[in-house]
């Protein structure tokens, strides 16, 4: 029903609408058709420490003892590099979206990335997402578990996988006027474990 919705606002500014409006709303259609896979996760830090080129037999006892102990604040920043392949005959485009990170059924984080990205016809490109959030406002209760397995396994250290669903709401620029998906779609991966 909502995608319903979506086309029928589409159908209406293309018909009071020109050649480049008609052109914008081709991309964004085409952008609701692109296939999403998980790449890779880029530019890791968990408390200041970057932990892209692998960990130090020091950082592992520091970050260990910072993830099972009492901190106020252990803030967690990451690169989530997405493939975004477009089917179509025409490009994809979009000025920014909303996403949803889900890890092991815990909503760890929402945002807004206000950035605009383009694929080609009949191409895959990687659509870089930084995203960050403060692991101490989730280790409290029943997400307790969850939130040390997907530090472990950002860390390497993991022995279970972590099951992310990233779900993304694009927006788009159509003759000047922001208009947003009705819904989100869903990327699912597992990260790490042995």
């Amino acid at each position: 029903m909502k995608l319903k919705v979506f086309l029928f606002f589409f159908a209406i500014f293309f018909t009071f609408s020109g050649c480049d409006v008609a052109k914008q709303l081709g991309s964004a259609y085409n952008f609701t058709q692109c296939k999403f896979n998980y790449n890779s996760l880029t530019n890791l830090t968990l408390s200041g420490t970057n932990l892209s080129k692998g960990l130090s037999a020091a950082n592992i006892l520091q970050l260990t003892s910072l993830l099972t102990g009492n901190a106020s604040s252990i803030p967690l920043n990451f690169t989530l590099n997405l493939d975004v392949t477009n089917p179509n005959q025409s490009a994809a485009a979009l000025s920014g979206l909303q996403y949803i990170l889900n890890i092991d059924d815990v909503e760890f984080t929402t945002g807004t990335i206000n950035q605009s990205f383009n694929v080609a016809a009949n191409s895959t490109q990687v659509m870089p997402l930084t995203i960050g959030f403060d692991l101490a406002t989730l280790l409290t209760g029943s997400s307790k578990n969850a939130v040390l397995n997907i530090a472990k396994n950002f860390l390497g250290l993991g022995n279970e996988k972590s099951n992310i669903t990233f779900q993304v709401k694009p927006s788009f620029n159509i003759g000047g006027y922001p208009l947003t998906s009705p819904v989100y779609i869903p990327v699912s991966f597992s990260f790490g474990g042995k």
